[in-house]
């Protein structure tokens, strides 16, 4: 049976200016740069540049007509004695030197294989097959597509009824275009195809292309006894030969992406600016983080036009509520910006005085154990806000531009009882595997034991995780002759 009743509910709900807050405070620079202009694009109310100055603009002495509409109040929103500043955001700085970056055009690297194509002599059914196959070569240069799928294809979209051997056929020939390897099935593929235009006569070449056509699992897993005894030779030779492999490129597409521009760099801008003056640390947030924003005085002076005396329509109602939601959101935006610069600043320095020993030094063993909840209790805000803080955040610092996760960090407790960051174990541990001896490189298991006579007690489990996380392969695969 369905009843009707009333009832009555306390709830906690975030205001639209704290969810728009929220969103502004977790986006990057480049991002808050976006956001911006279509938030300008949206509200009319809202304008980029300098606040004018409204010295003379208005009468100080302006008093609200007794005929104005009585439903709000006029001066909520023409508030003459409140300072520009409070309605306006600005962050010129020493760093703000806007310069347009050109976009340089170029052919991307499937245009580079069809130009090849069309030095080719072939015939139409040819061409639409090659076509076909070069439109599947991924990025890196290879040909992911099993042949059998490449010949449904043809049949169901060119309606083109063709053999698995004519599509090889044709694969040969683009196999034989710039760069060395590319539609190559796989990275055996890809090597063989790349050392085939090599010197024959040379000795090391020939090696090479035997490891790789007869004993190519065993390369990769680096058991360089088993490709010896099998090829009856000896330690300068199989150096010679793998010198020769690891001059190879395993990703031939790779080769053409910086000339061709065929996909966007991603660049990043610090959001906060260190600069360290004989060991005083001087933190500043970098100016590009917002344009120079002010509300519109052509909408200010459409409401106080109609505080004079407009007539109370419909229409003039209608208009007048557009333009208070219009100014409302224009002065919620400003604010938010403001209040999102506030809160970056204001948790950096956070983090800026938890790790001081590190920002003065540059030395990650100095990097002090350090969560959300100790930042977050430091300036008294929740962890989550804290979290939007610092996801994809960066800081320029003399030490290069870092993000700020990195500063954050689990932590360990030593043999003496002293806490430290997991980050100084990993620091540790790459040093040991850079001065390690490559003939016989260390386990797991040497590492844990070099680890606990530092006073690190750390199962094995604990040191491979970190190893894959700092990503150095397994001592078999760091093994070199």
């Amino acid at each position: 049976m369905l009843k009707q009743t009333l009832s009555q509910k306390l709830l906690q709900k975030l205001s639209p200016q704290q969810i728009q807050l929220m969103k502004l405070l977790q986006v990057p620079t480049m991002e808050l740069e976006q956001r911006i202009k279509e938030e300008i694009e949206e509200n009319p109310a809202l304008e980029e540049g300098k606040e004018e100055s409204s010295e003379d603009e208005y009468e100080d002495d302006y008093e609200e007509p007794a005929e104005a509409n009585e439903e709000f109040d006029i001066n909520d929103y023409l508030d003459d004695d409140l300072p520009q500043y409070k309605t306006s955001v600005t962050n010129s700085g020493k760093d703000q030197d806007e310069k347009a970056v050109p976009i340089s055009g170029g052919k991307s690297f499937h245009d580079i294989l069809e130009n090849q194509l069309m030095l080719r002599r072939l015939t139409d059914s040819e061409k639409l097959i090659a076509e076909n196959l070069i439109g599947n070569i991924d990025d890196d240069g290879y040909l992911r597509r099993e042949i059998e799928a490449i010949v449904d294809d043809l049949a169901f979209t060119a309606n083109l009824e063709t053999t698995e051997e004519a599509v090889e056929d044709v694969l040969f020939i683009i196999q034989d275009f710039e760069p060395a390897g590319v539609g190559a099935r796989d990275l055996r593929e890809c090597l063989l195809l790349q050392l085939e235009r090599r010197h024959h006569g040379d000795i090391s070449v020939y090696t090479a292309k035997k490891i790789l056509e007869k004993s190519f699992e065993e390369f990769t897993k680096k058991h360089y006894e088993k490709i010896k005894a099998k090829f009856e030779i000896d330690d300068e030779n199989l150096k010679d030969a793998i010198a020769e492999i690891v001059r190879l490129n395993p990703k031939p597409g790779n080769s053409l992406k910086e000339s061709t521009n065929s996909k966007n760099i991603q660049q990043i801008i610090p959001d906060f600016i260190l600069t360290d003056d004989e060991g005083e640390l001087s933190l500043s947030l970098n100016g590009r983080n917002a344009p120079q924003l002010k509300v519109s005085r052509t909408y200010e002076n459409m409401l106080r036009s109609h505080s004079e005396g407009a007539k109370s329509t419909k229409s003039d109602k209608e208009a007048v509520q557009f333009v208070r939601q219009k100014l409302d959101s224009a002065k919620w935006f400003i604010d938010a910006i403001q209040q999102r610069q506030q809160t970056l600043l204001f948790t950096m320095k956070a983090i800026l005085e938890y790790q001081k020993a590190y920002f003065l030094t540059g030395d990650d063993t100095n990097l002090r154990p350090m969560i959300l909840k100790d930042i977050a209790d430091i300036v008294e805000m929740d962890i989550s806000t804290i979290s939007r803080v610092a996801n994809s955040k960066y800081i320029s610092t003399p030490y290069g531009i870092m993000s700020l996760k990195y500063f954050f960090s689990e932590s360990l407790t030593t043999s003496s009882g002293e806490e430290v960051s997991t980050r100084e174990v990993k620091k540790i541990l790459s040093d040991a595997v850079d001065a390690e001896l490559k003939k016989k490189p260390l386990t797991d298991q040497k590492l844990t034991d070099l680890l606990k006579e530092k006073g690190y007690n750390i199962a094995r489990r604990t040191v491979a995780k970190y190893r894959e996380q700092l990503d150095i392969p397994v001592a078999r695969l760091r093994k070199e002759l």
